[in-house]
């Protein structure tokens, strides 16, 4: 059973039975106590009548029984005899003696018809609640089941009597039976309805997914992610996942574009040292003594930074987390300044020691020399490095005194491969990888790495990362 609308449909109507079902069944019980119960009644109310009789020493041959021989009546003396019956009673059972015929009557017993006291004691019929039970009777040759409620008296003579009188459960069965014939034809026409409205319900609100999953299977087959799926005009579940699913395959597209440019960005990038060293080596080797040793030695360098580039981007790309080492950002700054004693633009250094952040401080050092590198880079006389505390975070500013980045190129200058300075050569302005690697670095420490205009004159670059204990390697930790 594979289909979804099948398994909701056969799922509805198994809930819809079992409801259906449970509440017949109670149904059913609560009519057939509430039929038992007036069924009672009328049992009550005639062996009472009969009941009151005996109480006022009226003999039992003498007892006005009913003349509907739908309510048989047994009166049972105290001793077990049986002293009166209803007409035509043929077979009784379900009272406490199954005779039909009077017994013979004791020696001095009441009942004696030539007893006539001027005036006789009155009797009593019994306050207790009556007795109910269930039997069956045979009158007048038909045999039914009925119901028997049992009423004791004393009469004035002080003789006690049980009056056993029935009343048909042929209105109750009959009740009973209809609706429950009812019910059994009713519940499957029922639960037809009931599944094949959940198949057409089902389907219906299944068709947009499987238009969905057509054009999935269209994209998957063609490799084109320019394509989306169809997006229903409701605003259910199914809508939501089509949006969901068109955001996800541009979400995919972009990200296989980015590849694309990545890999064409790289190859090209390769290209240029590759062939330089090529060009030097070959030249060398047929002419010793024109090698440019040191030019060879530059672009091995070149290419080995960039191949290095390539393969942070790499791992970043693929989800390496930090490590989890507290780092002291203001010694990582003075010693990445430290090793840059002879450059061209020398570094002004604010930093204090306690500033610590969670990470993975090869990486760290690595932004820390990114962002100085392009500081020194474009700087005209003067570039300023700074450490502080900040609401919980660790910032860390680089400045220079260049010409800035245009507010319009602040956020492209952090692609892969972007350089503003494309008139400079490639040995000067870089490959254009490493802002973009300083900030991918930030984001997998949980900071972030923004740019904006210096005091100076020149840009800014700001980087702001959690504390130690606050970053996503410390929470991972814990």
């Amino acid at each position: 059973m594979r289909s979804v609308r099948a398994k909701a449909a056969i799922g509805a109507t198994v809930v819809v039975a079992v409801a259906l079902i449970a509440a017949g069944a109670a149904v059913l019980l609560t009519l057939r106590s509430s039929l038992i119960d007036r069924t009672d009644l009328e049992a009550e109310v005639v062996a009472r009548d009969v009941a009151a009789q005996l109480a006022t020493d009226v003999p039992p041959g003498r007892l006005e029984l009913p003349d509907d021989e739908r309510r048989p009546v047994q009166v049972v003396a105290e001793d077990g005899r049986v002293v009166a019956v209803s007409k035509q009673l043929e077979a009784i059972s379900g009272t406490s003696s199954s005779e039909v015929l009077p017994g013979p009557a004791r020696d001095g017993a009441a009942g004696d018809d030539d007893d006539d006291d001027d005036d006789p004691a009155r009797g009593e019929v019994s306050g207790d609640e009556p007795s109910f039970s269930s039997g069956a009777a045979t009158v007048d040759g038909d045999r039914a089941d009925y119901r028997f409620a049992s009423v004791e008296v004393t009469s004035g003579e002080r003789q006690t009597y049980t009056v056993h009188a029935g009343a048909p459960l042929a209105t109750e069965q009959d009740a009973v039976g209809t609706v429950r014939d009812a019910m059994l034809v009713g519940l499957p026409l029922l639960l037809a309805v009931v599944g094949s409205v959940t198949w057409l319900v089902t389907r219906r609100a299944l068709r947009p997914v499987e238009g969905i999953r057509r054009e999935m299977a269209a994209i998957t087959a063609s490799e084109d992610l320019s394509r989306r799926v169809p997006e229903p005009a409701s605003r259910d579940e199914v809508a939501r996942l089509a949006r969901t699913t068109n955001e996800t395959l541009a979400a995919l597209e972009a990200s296989v574009e980015r590849q694309r440019r990545f890999v064409a960005d790289a190859s090209h990038e390769l290209r240029s040292p590759i062939a330089s060293l090529r060009t030097q080596l070959e030249v060398g080797a047929a002419h010793p003594e024109l090698l440019d040793v040191p030019g060879a030695v530059e672009d091995t360098v070149r290419l080995q930074q960039l191949a290095a580039d390539l393969l942070l981007l790499a791992r970043l790309d693929a989800g390496e987390r930090p490590g989890g080492a507290a780092v002291d950002m203001g010694r990582l700054l003075r010693e990445e300044v430290a090793q840059r004693s002879g450059d061209r633009v020398t570094v002004t250094v604010d930093a204090g020691d306690g500033l610590e952040v969670s990470g993975a401080r090869g990486q760290l050092a690595r932004v820390v020399g990114n962002l100085l590198d392009n500081a020194q880079r474009h700087a005209a006389t003067e570039v300023a490095a700074a450490v502080r505390s900040e609401r919980g975070r660790v910032v860390l500013t680089v400045a220079d005194d260049g010409e800035g980045v245009p507010p319009a190129e602040r956020e492209r200058i952090f692609e892969r491969f972007v350089r503003l300075d494309d008139a400079r050569t490639r040995d000067d302005g870089g490959a254009g990888l490493g802002l973009a690697i300083a900030r991918d670095v930030a984001r997998r420490h949980g900071g972030t790495l923004t740019v904006g205009s210096s005091p100076r004159g020149g840009a800014l670059f700001e980087l702001r990362l959690p504390t130690a204990g606050d970053g996503p390697a410390a929470r991972r930790g814990r």
